[in-house]
């Protein structure tokens, strides 16, 4: 789940590197000489979403060393970020090891990851975008994990109090805002998604707008699209139909959502896990995003499986890697904890097991995938800062910095 909590992290772990003077070399840039023995001992380090997946994350290694010989040991990371960053900088990383989006051409251009993309016979059985946000220097450095997208979610029985139906599904900006409108008073606030760049970009892509341009070397923030996406936004935090979830005392729209103080969230499908297992009464429906003037549109996320350039065992990670990236195992850990296949076969499968999963799903054809130049974290955290008062502030100053922030980093990472 990618929320403010995870923004915070990326700021520490850029603190954490600063300090340690290794922020543009994480790791030796090396290969490790590699262990010939037999039987391999493996270290997997994971940042969790609960106990579900620790549970099928470890089940799963159980299994891949009941079949290999090999030896897994899964370790839970407090900080993932901050962790991996003090492993590489000690050169004693884990062998295997989630790596996000946003940290990952970091890591890729410090040398710290084993790029072992080549050696995946079927890997266009992940998406295009997928495979691109894990590539660097034309190579496929590491698998993606899982997927997800975001929707709109709406607690269904606020919904009908309103004396909304299906058929009120917003299917552009002007229906959202007039349902929002509708569904707003005692106590309940129409929408309520995060007030971060990770949830508000939909309204940029929905616009015609985005931060770079597909190839990721020139950015492209400070456009009228982009501005007016923004200001659609600003438009509904200023009626009150739409708030940011910290407004109505909750860290996230699934919170808000559970507790009755949203009608409807902007939120991925791990939302499925997160109400299941705290507001497991509420009862809701996750639709397409509406469309805005350039069409649908939603963000992509997902998490790659690194394999560290410094670990000894990197045949018997691959190896491992493959397991867990199996189609079969993939659907395993969609039925645990909600996440969605990487695997263009998977993801059919699911589709068809999980029905009312489809606006996360079909999303997918259309998602925006994320920014990944080596150095924007840094650039990203100031702009969910600045995306914080957006409320009152002009969004044309909001991507005036944010271009000339990017530019500088795209300039730096040449």
């Amino acid at each position: 789940m990618v929320t403010r909590t995870a923004v915070a992290a990326l700021a520490t772990c850029a603190a954490l590197l600063a300090a340690t003077g290794c922020s543009s070399s994480f790791g030796s840039g090396k290969e490790a000489e590699q262990d010939k023995s037999e039987k391999q001992r493996l270290r997997v380090l994971i940042a969790t979403s609960g106990d579900a997946e620790t549970k099928a994350v470890k089940d799963a290694a159980a299994a891949y060393a009941a079949k290999s010989g090999n030896t897994v040991t899964v370790e839970i990371a407090k900080d993932m970020n901050q962790q991996l960053a003090q492993s590489f900088a000690g050169h004693k990383p884990p062998d295997v090891f989630y790596v996000n989006s946003d940290q990952f051409a970091n890591y890729a251009k410090g040398g710290s990851l084993h790029a072992y993309g080549d050696r995946i016979p079927d890997a266009d059985d992940f998406s295009e975008q997928l495979r691109a946000s894990f590539s660097y220097d034309g190579k496929l450095v590491c698998l993606p994990k899982d997927t997800s997208t975001l929707a709109l979610a709406v607690n269904t029985d606020l919904w009908k109090k309103a004396g909304l139906t299906e058929k009120d599904y917003p299917k552009t900006w002007q229906d959202l805002e007039t349902v929002a409108g509708k569904l707003t008073g005692d106590g309940v606030t129409g929408l309520v998604t995060s007030d971060e760049y990770q949830r508000l970009g939909v309204f940029m892509k929905q616009a015609g707008g985005w931060l770079t341009d597909a190839d990721q070397t020139k950015m492209t923030a400070d456009t009228a699209q982009n501005a007016e996406g923004l200001n659609f936004v600003k438009s509904m935090l200023a009626s009150g139909s739409m708030k940011f979830a910290k407004q109505v005392d909750t860290s996230w729209g699934g919170e808000a959502l559970g507790k009755g103080k949203a009608a409807m969230t902007i939120e991925g499908n791990w939302l499925e896990g997160g109400m299941r297992l705290d507001y497991p009464d509420v009862k809701y429906a996750a639709v397409p995003l509406p469309a805005g003037p350039a069409g649908p549109g939603t963000l992509a996320f997902s998490t790659c499986w690194g394999v560290a350039a410094e670990s000894a065992h990197q045949a018997a990670a691959v190896d491992l890697v493959t397991y867990l990236s199996s189609a079969d195992q993939q659907l395993k850990f969609a039925d645990a904890f909600g996440v969605m296949p990487s695997r263009t076969s998977a993801l059919a499968a699911y589709a068809k097991q999980e029905p009312a999963a489809k606006a996360w799903v079909d999303g997918s054809a259309y998602a925006q995938g994320p920014v990944t130049i080596a150095g924007f974290d840094k650039v990203l955290s100031q702009f969910n800062t600045d995306l914080q008062s957006l409320r009152t502030a002009d969004p044309k100053k909001i991507l005036a910095d944010l271009q000339r922030n990017g530019e500088q980093a795209i300039a730096k990472g040449e």
